[in-house]
C-alpha cells in the first residue's frame, strides 16, 4: 500500500523496486522530453474544433505527427494548483497547493527529481507559479531543493503583462532581468538555447508559456489585425456580453476573442520554432514532445469569464504528444487528467514512475495498446481566497467528477449541474434537477466520495439542493 503522505526513502524505494535499477536508470539512452504547456488554453480552440478560429498550423503538424487525446482534463482548472498536481502526481490538500500562491514544499518528490534521478539533463523554463510570491511577484531565489530537481531552472514572474514587464530569473547565475519583448517568445528563445547545449546527452525540458492567459489585449499587433472582433464565431453557449462573475461583467467577448485567438496563433509560433529547433539539431526522432494547457477560458461560454468551474471551456485542455516511432494521425478518447501526467510522461520515457504518483501510466494508450482505461475524472475548486475578486469570486467551491459521457459538480448548494455531453456537447441543459436521473447521480456521487477519500479531502459534501 502507498502511504498517503509518503517520505523520499518511500519515494526511492518505490523507485528501486519498480524495474529498472539505479544503474540501468542512469545509463540507458532514453529519448528526450519536451513538454510544452500554455496558460489558459482549452481544448474547443484547438485547430478542427468547431467554431474555432485561431489559426495554428503547428499545433495541427504536431497533432498530424503524433497521438491527441481528446479527452484531457484539468482536475482543478486553475493555475498553481494544476503546476502542483503536474509536478508531484499527487492531489492538492496532499501538497498543500490548494490554489494560487500557495509554495510547493521541498519535500514532494517532483517530476524534475524522478527524470534527474533517471540520468536526464533537466530544465524548467517559463511561468513557474509554485511559490508563495505567485506568478505577480519578483523573481525569489530559490536554492537547492526549491528548484525541485531542475538542474537548469530559469524562472518568469509577472507574466500576465505578455510584452516587456515579465522578470526572469537564471538559478544557473543567478541573474535576473526585465528583457524586452513577448515573453512567449523570450521564453521559447531560452527553450532551444537549453536543447542546442544539451544535445549530445538525454535531457528533459519542462517550457510553460503564459499565452492565452489574459490580458488578451496585449497580444502580438501583427496577430490581432487577423482576427477582427466581427468575423469571429461564437459557440452555441456563448454570450455576446458578459453580465455574470467578477471581472467579466459589462466584457465583450469578441473583442476578448479577438486577443485570445491572436494569443494562441503566438503561441502556435513558438511551437513551430520548437519543431524546428529539434529538425535542425537532428534530434525530432529522438524526442517525446506534449502540448498540453493548465487549464481553459470560459470566454462568454454559461455568461462567464476566466476558469475555476467544471465547464468544458474551463477544465477540458488540449493534449497532443508525439512519441518516436508510434503510430500518427491518432486519436484517443482515454480520459487523461493532469494526476495522470507525471506517470505517464515517466512511462512514455522509461523512467519508474515513483510510488508517490496517485494517478495512471497511461502511456499505453500513445503506443495503440489496451489500457486500463480510467472511467472518471475527478473535478474540483477547492479556494478562491487567492483569486481575482477573492472570496466575492462567483465561481462556487465545488467537487465533481467528469466521465466520458457526464459531468456532474456538488457545489455550496449541494447538487449543482449534471451535463449529458454526449447529447448536449455545449452544456446547456442542466438535469440536476431532473428526478429521472436520480440513480445516476447518487452514483457519481459514491464515485465522488471515494475520490474525496483518496485526495485526502475533508470536503462537506452535499448532494441536496437547496
Amino acid at each position: 500500500m502507498i502511504p498517503q503522505n509518503p517520505t523520499r526513502r518511500d519515494v526511492l524505494s518505490g523507485l528501486a523496486a519498480a524495474g529498472a535499477t539505479g544503474a540501468r536508470a542512469q545509463n540507458a539512452r532514453r529519448p528526450n522530453l519536451l513538454f510544452v504547456f500554455s496558460d489558459q488554453h482549452r481544448t474547443c480552440s484547438m485547430p478542427g474544433e468547431a467554431f474555432n478560429d485561431a489559426a495554428a498550423p503547428a499545433l495541427a503538424r504536431l497533432a498530424s505527427t503524433g497521438t491527441t487525446f481528446t479527452h484531457c482534463i484539468s482536475n482543478y482548472p486553475v493555475c498553481s494548483p494544476y503546476r502542483g498536481i503536474l509536478m508531484t502526481g499527487r492531489w492538492p490538500y496532499q501538497t498543500g497547493v490548494i490554489d494560487n500562491a500557495y509554495p510547493l514544499r521541498r519535500s514532494e518528490y517532483s517530476l524534475g527529481e524522478a527524470f534527474r534521478d533517471a540520468g536526464y539533463q533537466t530544465g524548467y523554463v517559463g511561468k513557474w507559479h509554485l511559490d508563495a510570491r505567485g506568478a505577480e511577484g519578483h523573481a525569489l531565489k530559490p536554492e537547492g531543493e526549491a528548484r525541485h530537481g531542475f538542474a537548469e531552472w530559469r524562472a518568469w514572474y509577472n507574466t500576465n503583462p505578455h510584452f516587456d514587464r515579465s522578470h526572469t530569473y537564471d538559478a544557473s547565475t543567478g541573474r535576473q532581468q526585465i528583457p524586452a519583448g513577448y515573453n512567449a517568445t523570450l521564453m521559447t528563445d531560452d527553450a532551444i538555447a537549453f536543447v542546442e547545449r544539451n544535445k549530445e546527452r538525454p535531457w528533459m525540458l519542462v517550457l510553460s508559456l503564459n499565452p492565452p492567459h489574459p490580458p488578451f489585449h496585449d497580444a502580438p499587433p501583427a496577430l490581432l489585425r487577423n482576427y477582427p472582433g466581427a468575423d469571429l464565431r461564437l459557440r452555441p453557449n456563448t454570450v455576446e456580453t458578459v453580465t455574470r462573475g467578477v471581472g467579466g461583467r459589462g466584457r465583450s467577448v469578441r473583442q476578448d476573442l479577438s486577443g485570445y485567438n491572436a494569443h494562441i496563433e503566438g503561441v502556435d509560433i513558438e511551437v513551430g520554432r520548437l519543431l524546428e529547433c529539434l529538425e535542425r539539431n537532428a534530434l525530432a526522432d529522438d524526442t517525446i514532445i506534449v502540448y498540453t494547457s493548465d487549464h481553459g477560458e470560459m470566454l462568454g461560454a454559461q455568461n462567464r469569464t476566466g476558469k475555476r468551474l467544471p465547464h468544458d471551456e474551463s477544465c477540458r485542455v488540449p493534449f497532443v504528444v508525439r512519441m518516436p516511432g508510434m503510430a500518427v494521425g491518432r486519436k484517443t478518447d482515454v480520459l487523461l487528467g493532469a494526476i495522470d501526467i507525471y506517470p505517464t510522461l515517466c512511462g512514455m520515457a522509461g523512467v519508474p514512475v515513483p510510488a508517490s504518483c496517485v494517478g495512471r501510466d497511461l502511456s499505453g494508450a500513445v503506443r495503440g495498446e489496451q489500457v486500463d482505461r480510467p472511467e472518471h475524472q475527478f473535478l474540483m475548486h477547492i479556494s478562491k481566497a487567492h483569486s481575482s475578486g477573492g472570496v466575492n469570486h462567483t465561481s462556487p467551491i465545488f467537487r465533481g467528477i467528469r466521465t466520458r459521457r457526464y459531468t456532474y459538480a456538488c457545489g455550496e448548494i449541494g447538487r449543482w449541474c449534471l451535463y449529458d455531453n454526449r447529447e448536449d456537447p455545449y452544456q446547456l441543459r442542466n438535469l440536476a434537477d431532473d428526478s429521472s436521473r436520480a440513480g445516476l447521480m447518487g452514483d457519481l456521487d459514491g464515485e465522488v466520495l471515494k475520490y474525496l477519500q483518496q485526495a485526502s479531502d475533508r470536503y462537506p459534501y452535499r448532494v441536496e439542493r437547496t
